[in-house]
């Protein structure tokens, strides 16, 4: 994927055969970073800045792609969803900020919602808002995995997911509090929806 951001072009690829710590790589990078530094990555993926290898990052869980939603950019910072995991970078100067274990499996992408400046992640089993800082905001999860697409609406966001219809637990991470919504099933079979207000604060 290329993002187009102020600071040039940003591309984000898979680095599969990627070894952490080895000097015989098809590619090199000045920052490397197994976020599961005693187990072997199941995904590796390197960034580039104007061409120029900057970064590359790699961790257990869930494997995850690249495509059109792994990473955004935003006030300097680069987003980037690896495997169970968001990391985030300052992009220039190079700034290795923070990783965030955000997904009890997958994070299948990142998003950002420019209404309510929120950044939000796309689990298999958690949709979360989070933080600039790599804070929990808001995490809701399902009875199963989330399948379909997410689409950020002007105030909420809704998760196509293979759940029966019912109820969702939304969990805030930062006081253990739980809250329940009610699914939608506007089809009738068992793809159901899941809605968030995204400026929810708990």
């Amino acid at each position: 994927m290329i993002l187009c951001t102020t600071l040039g072009d940003v591309s984000v690829i898979n680095e599969p055969t990627y070894t952490f710590g080895s000097s015989d790589n098809v590619r090199s990078y000045p920052f490397e970073r197994n976020l599961d530094s005693e187990s072997s990555p199941v995904s590796v993926h390197g960034i580039f800045l104007n061409e120029g290898p900057i970064a590359v990052f790699g961790a257990t869980g869930g494997a995850s792609g690249v495509h059109e939603h792994s990473a955004v950019f935003h006030n300097g910072c680069l987003y980037l969803a690896v495997s169970d995991s968001v990391v985030c970078l300052e992009l220039q100067p190079f700034e290795f900020k923070w990783a965030l274990r955000i997904d009890s499996a997958t994070c299948f992408g990142v998003h950002f919602h420019e209404r309510t400046s929120s950044l939000i992640s796309h689990g298999e089993l958690e949709i979360t808002r989070f933080t600039e800082s790599g804070e929990f905001v808001w995490q809701s999860s399902g009875r199963d995995i989330f399948t379909g697409s997410l689409v950020l609406g002007e105030e909420s966001v809704p998760a196509a997911a293979r759940l029966a219809v019912g109820q969702y637990s939304g969990t805030n991470k930062n006081s253990n509090s739980f809250g329940n919504e009610q699914f939608r099933c506007p089809d009738c079979n068992d793809q159901s929806t899941l809605r968030r207000n995204i400026a929810d604060r708990h």
